[in-house]
């Protein structure tokens, strides 16, 4: 998914709905000028502020990276695994971590589940972000940190991790190594 699709569709869903920006910005708590810059630009912003841009437009997050409907069961082969979101920790920095959307099409999920390439680039601004909902990490490779509220943890391989994600947190690379993880988010209706 490139850039400017997640800010068109932004822009889109809230024209559908006939919101103006400042509307928008009123449902969703983050600034007017922030969300037109995202429509306009199509910069991928860090989770949480998509997650407030999905709620105050009343639809779920994968709605920003859904192409078309699949069929029951959902099965997403490794060769046919396709980025569909890359983020950035501040704008113009270098790629932080890239998502792989595994509920891609399933437009009835109330999970979002994805497998996030983390590259060290993700511990250089340790901003901490909040969101209504659970996220659920298992570490497929590397190691990565979570700071979590005002705790640190380190987490290998095989380890994972289960928390509230309305905590303040930040996932990143514990090294100067990249880690691969899959997670799944859950963000109540």
């Amino acid at each position: 998914m490139s850039k400017k699709n997640i800010g068109a569709r932004i822009r889109k869903l809230r024209e559908d709905q006939e919101l103006s920006l400042e509307q928008l910005a009123e449902r969703s708590g983050l600034a007017a000028e922030f969300i037109g810059t995202l429509e306009q630009s199509g910069t991928s912003p860090s989770l949480g502020p998509l997650l407030k841009i999905a709620r105050g437009l009343g639809v779920r997050l994968g709605t920003f990276l859904d192409d078309h409907v699949s069929r029951d069961p959902l099965i997403v082969r490794l060769e046919e695994r396709r980025a569909g979101l890359n983020m950035h920790r501040i704008q113009d920095s270098p790629v932080a971590l890239r998502f792989f959307p595994l509920g891609h099409g399933k437009t009835d999920r109330r999970m979002e589940p994805f497998f996030i390439e983390i590259l060290p680039e993700s511990s250089a601004h340790k901003s901490l972000s909040s969101h209504e909902g659970e996220e659920f990490i298992v570490v497929a490779s590397g190691e990565i940190e979570i700071v979590y509220g005002q705790e640190t943890h380190r987490l290998k391989a095989g380890d994972s991790i289960y928390y509230n994600s309305v905590v303040p947190h930040h996932v990143g690379t514990a090294g100067p190594e990249p880690a691969q993880i899959y997670a799944v988010l859950y963000i109540p209706e």
